[in-house]
């Protein structure tokens, strides 16, 4: 995607996430959901704030299914926190922005 977001499937996802040595931002959506479309322009606009200190992707979980079965994803939205390959934390729903920043600054 041309806005800083990487869309990942189950085959991009190691080489994405967990190979990745620094804070990824995973935010697991799908089509229908409406909370999910409210949280892609926060999504985006975080991805253009954070460029070059962390990376944001995006896994549309019906196309994905083990994905989010792996990551036990029951809701979504769901922002999924990678540090080093590891996950380190994780909010389900839709958040306001501040919320989703003080987040990726305590990682960073």
């Amino acid at each position: 995607m041309s806005n800083g977001i990487t869309n990942v499937t189950l085959d991009s996802w190691d080489e994405e996430v967990l190979q990745s040595t620094g804070i990824v931002m995973a935010d697991f959506w799908a089509t229908w959901c409406g909370p999910c479309k409210m949280m892609s322009p926060v999504v985006e606009e975080l991805a253009k704030e954070y460029e070059g200190k962390a990376k944001f992707v995006k896994v549309n979980t019906d196309e994905n299914p083990e994905l989010a079965s792996r990551y036990k994803i029951t809701g979504i939205p769901t922002l999924i926190f990678f540090k080093g390959g590891k996950m380190v934390d994780q909010v389900v729903g839709a958040v306001p922005k501040g919320h989703l920043k003080t987040k990726l600054d305590s990682l960073l």
